[in-house]
């Protein structure tokens, strides 16, 4: 009995700190893989089972199969061919139709990154506003990928922890009648509800410097700026055009009442609008932009330019401050400004950067370059693009194609094909090794390896059964359809709060203990969780493709409950009626 509290107890302070989001997610999954040796809840074989788990190496091997294509051009190529339709109904539904497809098979993340600056892109040269398409751009990335096996690191984590008990798990395509009817639906929702549920935000004028957002910039006072001697209410009125005085900096120190403190020289103000109105405001104010080191000038007749480039999921840089990973000089750019949905009020080079942060940096064209090789960064604006390498790019296609084939006419398992296909793309030239192992996400890999265990403690101990009998149990008179609409239920919810992978790995146990209790096949309970984790529409946190365009397109929270939350009905209600039709109990 203690075991079994002392379970459920790691698997609270889990909920817990996934939600919260205290901790990184990877932090969070090797402190729970530890809490549950010390605690002996495993044993050392099974705490480490999740670093050898076929779903964990599988998900790796993906990102780098993913990144072939990436890194060749094969996805931009197909891209810049997206751009070329002018209507926008045709364009909104081509768009999800291949995005949808790539996510059957590419990482999703990496299909959101790569198309994300191209819809910005080809909205605003249509005058098109991108805020109608860019959440189409995310959802449709989701529900693309529950199609296969391989689509979303969440469903190979399901078949790796039903063939953990002993389960046969799923074929690569055993998905797939089931996924495309939700991706029909989900389109034909979105190519209606775009037109009325979404927000028309306006369009990005990259010819007037009139970037999108609002930003926040740090701007010096120079001996000469009229600004001295001016308390900060005289230097941004309240009624201002467009911005407004957050904070007045006095070497690192702020000041207790900005808008009633006297300016001084060298004081550095804290102002938030568009960058448009940031900078009339400078100019009149004879401001400043900090030069940060005088060795990033370069050459005096070297062209600067302005570019707005996103922190991406996974990034190196998250929550690292500009200062610490000394930006300037590793890039060699400087940020003039940071596009975030919460309010900065301390000094820009000392913002832990997150998921989402749009920064407006100042840069030659070479560094920019440097920058879209950069994993961790997304170039977002209209900017000369790459040129495909045909070669690699059709080896980069025939290695994945290869990988899925062999895996689905059953001539290797999955994980095997997949290794095979990493060490294609290197042997070929596709890609070097040191960036085959930069592809991959880490985080991911260790989140999953880290609370994989979890699922094991909560079936050694009876916690699966316990939660199943007190929190599901309830649906069980009323059957087995009952108890998976409320299995879907409490997935989709745990996901738009938590990571999609810890919410499977919690519910997964539940689900096959459920299924047990009532006597019939868990396949449906499991495939109930994969689905519900994989398609995450209500909240922008939920999954990370959605934060991916909650700043790029200047969406509110709401944003995403307003269109998401009738989508998540739609397919919890698809799910109570397809799921036992194409998986029988």
């Amino acid at each position: 009995m203690i075991e079994l509290w002392l379970t459920l107890m790691v698997m609270a302070g889990t909920v817990y700190l996934f939600v919260t989001d205290k901790l990184p997610v990877d932090v969070v999954a090797l402190l729970v893989l530890s809490s549950l040796l010390v605690l002996g809840l495993v044993s050392p074989r099974e705490a480490l089972s999740g670093f050898s788990s076929q779903a964990t190496i599988t998900v790796a091997a993906m990102f780098v199969l993913s990144a072939g294509l990436q890194r060749s051009g094969a996805l931009r190529a197909v891209g810049e061919q997206l751009a070329r339709i002018r209507w926008r109904w045709l364009f909104a539904l081509v768009m999800m139709m291949l995005v949808g497809s790539i996510s059957a098979f590419v990482n999703n993340t990496a299909a959101v990154a790569v198309f994300l600056p191209l819809v910005i892109a080809a909205t605003t040269a249509n005058g098109w506003a991108p805020s109608r398409f860019l959440i189409p751009l995310s959802f449709a990335a989701q529900f693309g990928g529950v199609c296969t096996l391989v689509g979303t690191s969440t469903n190979l984590l399901v078949d790796s922890l039903a063939r953990q008990t002993g389960r046969t798990g799923f074929t690569i395509f055993e998905f797939a009648p089931l996924g495309i009817l939700f991706v029909v639906v989900g389109i034909a929702y979105l190519m209606i509800a775009r037109s009325f549920l979404l927000p028309e935000l306006g369009v990005a004028r990259p010819d007037k410097d009139d970037h999108a957002g609002r930003y926040v910039a740090e701007l010096v006072v120079p001996e000469q700026s009229p600004a001295i001697g001016k308390r900060g209410s005289e230097v941004v009125p309240v009624d201002f055009d467009g911005v407004f005085m957050l904070e007045i900096l006095r070497g690192r120190r702020l000041l207790p009442s900005p808008r009633g403190s006297t300016v001084e020289e060298g004081d550095r103000l804290l102002v938030r609008g568009e960058w448009n109105r940031i900078q009339s405001f400078r100019r009149k104010m004879k401001l400043a932009h900090d030069r940060v080191a005088s060795d990033l000038d370069g050459d005096i007749g070297t062209e600067r330019l302005h570019a707005e480039v996103m922190v991406s999921p996974g990034s190196h840089l998250v929550n690292k401050s500009i200062k610490s990973v000394r930006f300037g000089h590793t890039y060699r750019a400087r940020v003039h400004g940071i596009h975030r949905h919460m309010t900065v009020r301390q000094p820009l080079d000392e913002v832990p950067l997150a998921v989402g942060d749009v920064l407006l940096i100042d840069a030659p064209e070479t560094a920019i370059e440097d920058l879209r090789a950069d994993r961790g960064l997304i170039v977002l604006g209209k900017r000369p693009q790459e040129q495909v390498d045909t070669r690699r790019a059709a080896t980069a296609l025939a290695m994945l194609v290869l990988a899925i084939g062999t895996a689905a006419l059953g001539w290797l398992p999955i994980v095997a094909s997949a290794l095979l296909g990493c060490v294609g793309l290197v042997l070929f030239r596709c890609l070097e090794p040191e960036e085959a192992y930069a592809a991959i996400d880490w985080r991911v890999v260790m989140l999953l390896a880290g609370v994989l265990p979890l699922g094991l403690a909560l079936q050694n101990s009876g916690g699966a059964d316990w939660v199943a009998q007190h929190a599901i149990g309830v649906f069980g008179q009323y059957g087995p359809v009952a108890t998976l609409a409320a299995i879907y239920l409490l997935t989709a919810v745990m996901t738009e709060v938590m990571s999609n992978n810890a919410a499977a790995v919690l519910v997964v146990p539940i689900a096959i203990a459920a299924a047990e209790g009532l006597g019939v096949d868990a396949k449906p309970m499991l495939v109930a969780v994969a689905f519900a984790a994989s398609t995450s529409f209500a909240t922008p946190i939920g999954y990370q493709t959605n934060t991916m365009v909650y700043t790029a397109g200047g969406y509110r929270f709401t944003d995403f409950t307003r269109i998401g939350l009738p989508l998540n009905f739609i397919f919890w209600m698809m799910a109570i009626v397809l799921i036992p039709r194409y998986f029988p109990f």
